[in-house]
């Protein structure tokens, strides 16, 4: 059995893909064996249907498909929106992302959604997608969990990473809701967050243009940013020996890194950690910084 990893930039990080996809081609033997790249996300900056983060994606949408295509790598659109109404259904930037992105390649392309209203559009106007759960929706519920597995519109669901060792109850369910389960590994907010669902809402109103206040978060570490080393030490922190350890074994095979706010520099660390031997990560950083076109910093 082997993990799949959906990563973080579809958008954002086309230059450090586009310097990392081909080492994992040509040097496959650097990377782990039991691991794969499940997909790419992200959404472009400005984009109206988006979610999660505001978007900052400035790369064109035709080279972000086109390398993906080039890779067989399953692209997914981030419209995790959770706040979109009937008048936004029409924007025609997302809905040219649809048209362009339906049936690119060999690799499926999948959305992430929140809003069901969003998921029905897109159901009925571009049928050729697979639909994730988003991880916006705050599934902090086991039953609220086993019900969104159970709709048969999604074909993975992204629980809140508070779930992420809830090994009982995880271990009971059916081998066809442990393939969709996704979860997410690397998340760096508080354990006990009380306004999550709020700060997603905030970030869906950015993106539909609203002009409100920044939402204030009551982490005593907030002020100091998203750092790897403090996501290792979260409760709901995934690595890779727990993914190879528990997580295989007990059936479950889709893991999530989150990313697409930070930078190039810190998701090449995600890849060299998650993905790459130890002893080959030196040569995938002298490869990707010594690259002309990359300015990781």
């Amino acid at each position: 059995m082997k993990a799949y990893y959906h990563l973080p930039g579809l958008f954002e990080f086309y230059d450090l893909y586009s310097a990392f996809l081909p080492l994992y081609r040509s040097h496959r033997d650097w990377f782990y064996d039991w691991c794969e790249i499940g997909s790419v996300y992200g959404a472009p900056a400005d984009c109206l249907w988006g979610g999660g983060r505001v978007g900052f994606g400035g790369e064109k949408p035709e080279r972000a498909a086109a390398l993906m295509r080039e890779y067989g790598i399953s692209a997914r659109l981030t419209f995790s929106n959770s706040l979109l109404g009937e008048e936004h259904l029409s924007d025609r930037r997302c809905n040219a992302l649809c048209a362009m992105f339906e049936h690119n390649g060999p690799a499926p392309s999948g959305v992430i959604v929140t809003s069901d209203l969003l998921l029905d559009y897109i159901r009925r106007e571009y049928p050729g997608f697979y639909f994730v759960s988003s991880t916006t929706k705050v599934l902090t519920g086991f039953d609220r969990l086993r019900e969104e597995l159970d709709r048969p519109e999604f074909s993975f669901v992204v629980p809140d990473f508070r779930l992420n060792r809830a090994f009982d109850r995880l271990k009971a369910l059916t081998d066809a809701q442990k393939r969709k389960v996704e979860f997410l590994c690397n998340e760096c907010c508080w354990f006990g967050c009380p306004d999550r669902k709020a700060c997603y809402e905030n970030v869906s109103r950015k993106n539909l243009g609203e002009d409100c206040e920044d939402h204030i978060c009551v982490s005593s570490q907030a002020e100091m940013g998203y750092r790897f080393s403090d996501a290792m030490k979260n409760p709901g922190f995934i690595g890779p020996d727990d993914i190879r350890g528990i997580y295989l074994p007990s059936g479950f095979s889709h893991f999530k890194i989150e990313g697409r706010s930070l930078g190039s520099a810190m998701i090449l660390e995600f890849l060299l950690y998650y993905m790459t031997r130890p002893e080959c990560q030196l040569k995938v950083r002298e490869e990707i910084y010594l690259s002309s076109t990359l300015d990781l910093f």
